[in-house]
């Protein structure tokens, strides 16, 4: 079986790493050989997290790469998408697919709808509001990272919506003890994007922190946020090769996010590494992360200053329940969350959306 799948990144995208190419050798073993073309290379993502949006000319050549590749599809028994095939502009070549008769699945791992129905640009939210409705609907399958995109493919009349979570390869996450000389570390991993969400947590870091009792390792963010100024902190750099590494320097993982529409659709993949590499967590209760955290047993779900600052204090003064948090979360993810798991299952779906419906 031949698969096409055009993705939105190359693996510097964490979406596109997660939800394709982490799985390519797996396809590969079941015999579903499968072409990877990005839309947006590693050079316009190493431009954003650097603060410089790529310019007209640059998206432009992006772009026409990819129109280029349509003549090619009808090659492939199957066209794995991700998202949408042009950012930005309406739904035509998904709608021309559909009536092709050329079937394609198309896979979510955040609430991509809201950029336009929500979108501060009023072209978007005015002229495109149901654009992603469009290519769920004409879409063979659909998979979804959460149930939030679950529910609105089905509202949008899509035929066929799976949900399938976001996993990561255990074998990648040897269960390391942290380093006893370190202290007490809160560690947040994610982008210069997402760095945003700690400053509405910074007061609680700081008093956790007080009298020397502990600090925050900050792995992917551009600078130590303004929110966190007098708040002792270590910024490292991220790599594919160390993240697991850096993370088992956590004594507990951190992931505070907003609650708003756009942060309901996320799939908690900063929670599932964590819990990965057997350390707890602390998370805002938006989403998934209510999935992904029981609440006492393998984290704390917190939304208050208090609350934060309760939960890592606890867990500050108390090993014995970080070890005990920490064996029930990597238990977690063995059992829901793991890429041997789901591997056989999306290769499955992918091989009935293939075949032609009678």
């Amino acid at each position: 079986m031949k698969v096409l799948a055009l993705t939105r990144y190359g693996r510097l995208g964490a979406s596109s790493r997660l939800r394709f190419y982490q799985f390519l050798p797996s396809l590969e073993a079941r015999g579903i050989a499968v072409t990877v073309a990005a839309l947006s290379s590693d050079a316009y993502v190493t431009r954003l997290y650097h603060g410089r949006r790529p310019g007209p000319l640059f998206i432009g050549a992006e772009y026409a790469a990819r129109v280029r590749q349509l003549p090619h599809l009808r090659s492939f028994d199957l066209v794995w998408l991700e998202k949408e095939l042009f950012p930005g502009a309406p739904a035509l070549i998904e709608r021309l697919l559909h009536r092709m008769g050329a079937p394609y699945v198309v896979d979510y791992d955040d609430a991509t709808f809201h950029k336009y129905d929500r979108s501060a640009n009023p072209f978007f939210r005015r002229l495109l509001p149901r654009k992603i409705d469009v290519v769920m609907r004409h879409a063979r399958l659909v998979v979804a990272g959460n149930e939030y995109i679950a529910h609105r493919a089905r509202a949008a009349g899509a035929g066929r919506v799976e949900v399938v979570p976001t996993v990561v390869d255990l074998a990648r996450y040897p269960v390391r003890p942290p380093n006893a000389g370190a202290g007490f570390v809160m560690g947040w991993m994610g982008t210069p994007v997402t760095q945003v969400y700690l400053s509405p947590v910074a007061e609680a870091l700081a008093q956790v922190c007080t009298g020397g009792r502990g600090h925050v390792l900050l792995v992917g963010a551009a600078t130590v946020p303004a929110a966190l100024a007098g708040v002792p902190s270590e910024l490292r750099a991220w790599s594919e090769e160390r993240e697991a590494l850096d993370i088992s320097d956590f004594d507990v993982g951190i992931m505070p996010l907003a609650d708003t529409e756009w942060e309901r659709g996320k799939c908690g993949y900063k929670l599932i590494q964590y819990m990965a590499a057997a350390r707890p967590v602390v998370a805002s209760p938006v989403g998934v992360n209510r999935e992904l955290v029981e609440h006492g047993v393998n984290g704390f779900l917190a939304s208050t200053t208090e609350e934060w600052r309760a939960a890592l204090n606890r867990l500050r003064d108390d090993p014995a329940l970080r070890q005990r948090m920490g064996v029930a979360a990597r238990e977690r993810v063995a059992a829901r969350y793991a890429l041997d798991l789901v591997a056989p299952r999306l290769a499955a779906l992918l091989r009935s959306a293939a075949t032609r419906p009678h």
